[in-house]
């Protein structure tokens, strides 16, 4: 596993993924920073969960090439012959995965400092973001692996996780809308339900759909309202992606031979 870890870190800064991955959360956490600090009235917890809106971006381009690249280059046969677990090339590579973004984080840190010598608000809210952003990150990660792993193009690996991740981002809005569409045609004339039973439906789908949302569950940890179930939730959700990937890599695996 730690062979497979140093490798595909070190792998991210001899080629531009590491570079680009590290400009753009740069330049978006600078950007935030910023115009908070411009208007006077910096709190952390605020650019830290704006950030996690863009792993949308940032994590397609940190996990698409994860395994789509050995493919394409051919280097995966080594991993189906060696007598290596693939279980341990998996969590290798997601471990190198969350170092760089935990790399990337050190630009927060340095914005927390500045921000508590300035006055801002660094409180125990601001630290309940980060455990939220790396709880996410842990998540979107895990899909990023999968996707990339299923696919032999980086581009298609990205796009896959893109769409994953922003469905999940969505799901909140998703499921409004989805309770209105719901409500609407329960109420129509040619059902014409009662409206109690209408909304009681309609509500019960809505939570259904914001149930999947990681969002909706540790949107308080920004609060200081902790909670276990959420962080469970999410790491929980990461083990079945990584679990998916070893599955999809061991399939290969005896295929080979």
């Amino acid at each position: 596993m730690s062979a497979v870890y140093k490798r595909e870190l070190f792998s991210y800064f001899r080629s531009p993924v590491g570079y680009i991955a590290l400009a753009l959360f740069s330049f978006l956490s600078g950007f935030l920073f910023i115009n908070q600090f411009s208007n006077g009235a910096v709190n952390i917890s605020t650019e830290i969960m704006s950030l996690t809106s863009f792993f949308v971006v940032i994590i397609p381009v940190i996990t698409m090439g994860l395994f789509s690249e050995d493919k394409k280059r051919g280097t995966e046969v080594l991993f189906y012959t060696n007598p290596v677990s693939m279980f341990d090339v998996v969590i290798g590579k997601f471990l190198a995965a969350i170092t760089l973004i935990a790399i990337l984080f050190l630009n927060v840190i340095f914005h927390m400092i500045v921000t508590a010598f300035s006055g801002g608000v660094v409180n125990i809210g601001s630290w309940g973001s980060v455990i939220v952003f790396f709880c996410l990150a842990v998540l979107f990660t895990s899909i990023g692996i999968l996707a990339s792993a299923i696919t032999d193009t980086q581009i298609i690996s990205a796009i896959i996780s893109f769409v994953a991740i922003l469905v999940i981002q969505l799901l909140q809005t998703i499921s409004t809308l989805v309770s209105s569409a719901i409500s609407s045609l329960l109420s129509s004339s040619i059902l014409a339900l009662d409206p109690e039973k209408v909304n009681t439906i309609s509500n019960n789908v809505a939570s259904a759909i914001n149930w999947l949302s990681p969002f909706s569950k540790t949107q308080d940890f920004r609060y200081g309202v902790f909670s276990i179930a959420p962080l469970v939730f999410c790491l929980s959700m990461a083990l079945v992606f990584l679990f998916l990937t070893y599955r999809i890599l061991e399939k290969k695996r005896w295929s080979q031979n």
